[in-house]
């Protein structure tokens, strides 16, 4: 079996039998792949911290032609969500990866979406608050995808936070002053056309309720 090594971005990872766990990542140049981390449940010196979701790093796995799991031989983290003290920002890292895993197709390239994700991580972690990211977040999602509508309902502010979102990175909403009135009606906006587009509910946004992160 060939190594393949590539810069990825980490989504999930689920228990495979006593020892083993199926890890979900992101590469930059071939899609989403699945692969088997062996002993990762066992031994955490292997792959310590470096499965987290949204961590960023370079991957190495083999991969057999016509088998749908790769075997993962190591992840090198170069950037991870740990970083961060902030509850509120860890609070809304599954949702941003589940999110990433919802739409990305197995074995597809999709750069675009790779480095959206990836500039969420790096934005994350030097400290842009939480919300206002998720809801940029939310929108170039939308519209990578094809499927964003802007709202007629939308209040003015809210448009103006939407027409800087169109220019700014993720690490420039620092700089963009928005109100918890004008986040809580874009995630309403924004929550519609997922679900209408996911045709069902993500578990993370269920989780966020939960701790008081959404409405």
């Amino acid at each position: 079996m060939p190594l393949f090594t590539a810069d990825a971005l980490i989504l999930r990872t689920y228990r495979l039998g006593e020892a083993d766990r199926i890890v979900v990542f992101l590469t930059r140049d071939r899609g989403k792949k699945r692969g088997v981390a062996k002993n990762a449940r066992q031994s955490r010196r292997r792959f310590g911290g470096a499965l987290e979701p949204m961590t960023c790093g370079r991957v190495g796995y083999l991969e057999k032609e016509h088998r749908a799991l790769v075997f993962l031989h190591y992840v090198e983290p170069t950037r991870s969500p740990l970083a961060t003290s902030s509850a509120d920002a860890l609070g809304y890292v599954s949702y941003f990866a589940e999110l990433i895993d919802e739409w990305a197709q197995e074995a597809d390239p999709n750069e675009t979406l790779y480095r959206l994700g990836v500039s969420v991580t790096e934005a994350l972690v030097t400290g842009v608050p939480a919300a206002p990211l998720a809801r940029y977040f939310e929108y170039w999602l939308l519209r990578l995808q094809g499927v964003y509508q802007p709202s007629p309902e939308l209040s003015d502010d809210a448009l103006a936070f939407l027409d800087a979102a169109r220019t700014a990175s993720p690490s420039a909403l620092r700089e963009v002053t928005v109100s918890r009135r004008v986040l809580a009606e874009l995630e309403m906006a924004h929550r519609v056309q997922i679900t209408q587009h996911l045709e069902k509910d993500l578990k993370s946004v269920r989780v966020l309720r939960e701790m008081g992160r959404l409405t």
